[in-house]
């Protein structure tokens, strides 16, 4: 083959059965065992969702665990990553879906108070700039635990706070954000997110994701009533700016916490695989690559718009590098793919059709698929 190709492997998780790191673990395996000269280098990737904090902890940053409020009110341990006073926060590890037990949802009272404590935490350790991961949220509170837990005041009628969730936001009366922690205004605060909805309406936070999260028809209802009313008592105090970032992309993203980053923390809203390979150095890895291959567990039309394999290719087009894929399913035909700068995809399901042992011996096959990948394209 002449001389040594070096490869990059910048892939998302393969949901249920992969993380973003064991992914990047099993097609090296796959790789060398066709071609055993090849030079491999990893940078497990994220979009903001589940795995961003370990995604960032492969590439270099250290991991720092805190107790947090849970999204149920119930202590849970998350973790953040920090390096040289950048911190990746992820909302899914203190108030995530992942977090409720099997079947459990709580669409009207599930918090944000613990994603607060986890920016509070973060800022003790030194950080300066925060990117916040949102994805995979229990949550539909317009990011109001997540202020109150970094200083606001949300008050009742009664002058008392406002109980957890996005339901009780009806009963807010006022809403003060001066008494945020300070810290905040001298600290760059990224919101990472693959989700430009805004804060209500059709396409706001309850409408479109509330379902998801275990809501009903009155539930979702109820909560786009209490998220608009929640925005009506802030332009009391915070004026104009709060129709702004209501109605702003990114809004609605982890049931509105997006707004509560942008009202509150003056967030600036960025697609999240953008975010991540900025923070992880892809541009400096994917220097002298013959290949990318990047992938994540479905690929299909959702994949198109803002998810980590779009984003890799994206970039790695723009370095003038190849891209295949490697993934659980393919759903997109081979002018979709082409369509977002990747050449081909490796799917699972080719060399196991049932989709349940699939997922079962996801990490077999994907050695097999990465080692078939090499020998065809390098």
């Amino acid at each position: 083959m002449g001389r040594q190709r070096h490869v990059l492997i910048a892939a998302d998780k393969f949901k249920g059965s992969l993380t973003a790191v064991e992914v990047a673990e099993r097609v090296t395996a796959g790789i060398l065992s066709a071609r055993p000269s090849a030079r491999v280098t990893t940078l497990p990737v994220a979009d903001g969702g589940d795995g961003t904090v370990d995604a960032a902890v492969s590439g270099g940053f250290t991991a720092h665990e805190v107790e947090v409020t849970g999204p149920l009110g119930i202590p849970v341990t998350a973790r953040f990553a920090l390096r040289n006073g950048t911190a990746v926060v992820e909302m899914a590890q203190a108030s995530g879906l992942g977090l409720l037990p099997p079947h459990a949802f709580a669409p009207l009272t599930a918090t944000t108070y613990g994603t607060g404590e986890l920016i509070a935490a973060a800022l003790d350790a030194g950080a300066r700039t925060i990117v916040l991961g949102v994805g995979g949220s229990a949550t539909t509170d317009g990011g109001a635990g997540m202020l109150a837990a970094l200083g606001a005041k949300l008050l009742d009628a009664d002058g008392d706070p406002i109980a957890h969730g996005g339901g009780p936001l009806r009963e807010l009366v006022s809403a003060d954000l001066s008494s945020l922690d300070a810290r905040l205004r001298d600290t760059e605060v990224v919101l990472a997110s693959d989700v430009d909805n805004p804060l209500t309406g059709p396409k706001g936070a309850a409408a479109i994701y509330g379902p998801q999260k275990g809501a009903d028809p009155m539930d979702v209802e109820a909560l786009d009533t209490a998220l608009d009313h929640f925005a009506r008592v802030l332009e009391e105090s915070e004026g104009a700016r709060v129709a702004q970032c209501a109605h702003a992309p990114g809004a609605g993203a982890a049931g509105g916490t997006g707004f509560g980053a942008l009202l509150g923390l003056r967030a600036t809203f960025r697609p999240g695989i953008q975010v991540l390979l900025g923070v992880l150095g892809f541009d400096a890895a994917v220097a002298g690559t013959d290949l990318v291959i990047t992938g994540e567990g479905s690929l299909d039309a959702q994949t198109l718009h803002g998810k980590a394999p779009a984003g890799v290719a994206a970039a790695a087009r723009a370095a003038g590098r190849r891209v295949v894929a490697v993934c659980g399913r393919l759903e997109l035909d081979e002018a979709a793919l082409r369509g977002a700068g990747i050449e081909a995809a490796y799917a699972l399901t080719a060399l196991e059709p049932n989709p349940a042992r699939a997922i079962a011996q996801a990490g077999p096959l994907l050695q097999r698929t990465a080692a078939l990948l090499a020998a065809e394209r390098l």
